[in-house]
């Protein structure tokens, strides 16, 4: 525990270092892009040492603060939630520092440093912590720095909106957790594992709060509405942290506090799944229509936390009804997502970034043929885009793999209502896989194929050294997922035996092993097959060059980029044809008049239906409620005091008057 905290402090003294020499007038963004990578190296011993079977590392000071003594302990599920933390910090903070260069000219990124160290700190608070009011501090403190780091571009009214709603559905969150932690009591901060398990209706309650708390950071549709706002806002590197780590920490909550209860009923297992789903099918339907690069990388991070809360139902549900396998099966997928999510969405993020900084525009409809001008990036972001479409053989594809089999096990269940609803998943999982298919084939194909639809994208450049060497890192990992699964599945039985209960041992492990068996030999034959049918292409290509001549465009004289297809007319026979109108694309369509008609503009726009449609007209049909609330708010500080001098007088006369009518 001391190499953590030591880390802890390593974040610290940089992120504050930063600012102190930016102030000055001298930072270049060393001090605050080494806080992290130098975290990680601490952090990765004791990390390793008890995924790898070591005993759980705790400590433990006295405080005089509510929730008992300042507690922290490292056990597997908090260690395997460390990973994606500590590796995608060190690789947002190197990767950052390149991508925050051209902004240093016109202001100061100390402050921005030191929140995102700031940031990093936090996550590895929140799981470390045992003790309820340390949770919520370290998780309230890692919800400000994301805001702060989401509004970087303060200056755009898109950013000030979505760093609002972003805040708004963060203590909206906070405020069920607290309620959350004082029902649990002493429950949390004593021994997640101690075996003191919850039952009943206050079991179900409590566990509804965290379903909601933590679901809102997890993205959980439909709580999921500042999701696209706040990744497409942030800057690249903050995009990539966001989505690859903290996000995931509010399943890390859910499995916490599945922990303390001692289990949860099968209804939340199967709410769980279906949200999950829903939340995967939600996601994958809004990124195909998405005009900006980033909003649809973050629509596809809805699809892809769905696919981990899918993963956990199946597991909650299977350890409800007394099924290990069904249990194993369905934990395994989302624990193996977490770290395979974090490597592909990463590397993902990091490419949109560069592609911004390279053409200047995150619009698909100004973007194309990037793929000549930058080579290296297309190439890292096809690896990315094929592993998160789910394609063998990369490391989307195993996770996929464990929850078809968890919904088959499920199929096969002795209960036959579960049975059906099992049978429909698979389908409607199958349906998401082919729209993520078909939503990053539109993504490459027109952001870095064909020509360019814009001066910006023909003057485009590949990306800079460090910004490639992290992107290569990170796809690196998603071929040796694909490859060889076993390398996570080593990560993951410590936290999976954990979730299963200490009576979980080798034989309860073997599903996953057997499921993952047939992965290895599948991948490798792949491998060697794209690398013989390009080592063919590239001789006959060496033998008989291909002439170079004007396209064919159908008679048209006046051949231009205009005529390619777009990106929304690449989606739109899914788009109208297959998914619900309510999820379409606002357009502009002014006629064209006359014989010779005048110029005429088309626009497309695509707004959160969520946010538009529900929370937007709810929330003011409150507001105009509530409105007469505001004459309290007079802004006189005097009258303020007042109303605190109230409340406290009023609290300890409830608290005297409960002692005294006590028996």
């Amino acid at each position: 525990m001391t190499a953590l905290f030591a880390a802890l402090l390593v974040l610290l003294a940089a992120g504050v270092l930063e600012f102190g020499a930016s102030r000055l007038g001298r930072s270049a963004g060393l001090l605050g892009s080494l806080g992290a990578p130098l975290a990680a190296l601490l952090g990765a011993g004791p990390v390793i040492g008890v995924l790898s079977g070591g005993p759980v590392i705790g400590s433990e000071f006295s405080w005089n603060l509510p929730g008992g003594a300042l507690s922290f302990a490292l056990d597997p599920l908090s260690a395997f939630f460390l990973v994606p933390v500590l590796a995608l910090s060190a690789l947002a903070a190197v990767y950052g520092r390149a991508y925050l260069a051209p902004y240093a000219d016109r202001r100061r990124l100390g402050a921005s440093w030191l929140f995102f160290n700031l940031l990093c700190a936090a996550m590895i608070t929140v799981v470390l912590a045992r003790n309820a009011v340390l949770f919520l501090i370290a998780w309230e403190t890692m919800s400000l720095c994301a805001y702060l780091l989401v509004t970087f571009d303060h200056e755009r009214a898109e950013v000030r909106r979505a760093g609002w709603i972003y805040l708004v559905a963060a203590h909206t969150g906070t405020a069920a957790l607290l309620a959350l932690f004082i029902g649990l009591g002493s429950a949390f901060g004593a021994s997640p594992d101690s075996g003191s398990a919850l039952h009943g209706a206050r079991a179900s309650g409590l566990f509804a709060l965290a379903l909601f708390g933590f679901g809102v950071k997890a993205g959980i549709v439909p709580l999921h509405v500042w999701l696209p706002e706040a990744h497409a806002a942030a800057p690249s590197h903050v995009s990539a942290l966001m989505s690859g780590a903290m996000v995931k920490l509010g399943f890390y909550g859910i499995l916490r506090v599945m922990l303390v209860q001692g289990g949860a009923a099968p209804l939340f297992g199967a709410l769980l799944a279906a949200l999950g789903l829903a939340g995967a099918l939600t996601g994958i339907a809004l990124a195909l229509s998405q005009r900006d690069l980033k909003r649809a990388l973050a629509y596809s991070s809805v699809e892809n936390l769905g696919l981990i809360g899918l993963g956990i139902g199946i597991g909650l549900t299977g350890l409800a009804h007394a099924e290990p396998r069904l249990a194993a099966l369905g934990f395994a997928a989302a624990l193996y997502h977490v770290w395979a999510h974090a490597a592909m969405k990463g590397l993902l993020f990091f490419a949109a970034g560069s592609v911004q900084h390279a053409a200047h525009t995150r619009d698909l409809e100004r973007l194309g043929g990037l793929l000549r001008r930058m080579p290296r990036l297309g190439l890292l972001f096809a690896v990315g885009a094929l592993a998160l479409a789910g394609l063998p053989p990369l490391s989307g594809f195993a996770t996929e793999w464990l929850l078809y089999l968890g919904l088959l096990q499920g199929v096969t269940g002795s209960a036959p209502l579960a049975s059906i609803g099992a049978a429909l998943a698979l389908g409607l999982l199958a349906l998401a896989g082919a729209l993520a298919a078909a939503a990053f084939v539109r993504l490459f194909g027109v952001a870095f194929l064909g020509e360019p639809r814009s001066a910006a994208a023909s003057d485009a450049h590949d990306a800079s050294g460090p910004m490639l060497a992290v992107m290569a890192g990170l796809a690196g990992i998603c071929v040796a997922l694909g490859l060889a699964p076993a390398l996570a599945l080593a990560g993951v039985a410590a936290p999976l035996r954990q979730l299963l209960g200490a009576s979980a041992g080798e034989p309860l492990l073997a599903p996953v092993s057997a499921a993952l068996a047939p992965l290895p030999p599948v991948a490798r034959a792949l491998w060697a097959a794209f690398g013989i049918v390009g080592i063919g292409l590239a001789l006959r290509l060496r033998r008989a060059p291909v002439a170079q001549d004007a396209t064919w465009a159908c008679g048209y004289a006046a051949v231009s980029a205009r005529m390619q297809y777009t990106a929304r007319s690449f989606s739109e026979l899914i788009t109208r044809r297959v998914l619900p109108g309510s999820i379409e694309a606002a357009t502009t369509e002014p006629l064209a008049r006359g014989a010779l008609p005048a110029r005429v503009h088309f626009d497309s726009s695509h707004d959160e239906p969520l946010t538009t449609r529900v929370y937007e007209p709810l929330f003011s049909a409150i507001a105009e409620r509530v409105a007469y609330l505001r004459r309290l708010q007079q802004g006189n500080a005097h009258l303020y005091l007042a109303y605190i001098l109230v409340a406290v007088v009023a609290a300890l006369t409830w608290a005297s008057l409960r002692d005294w009518l006590a028996p």
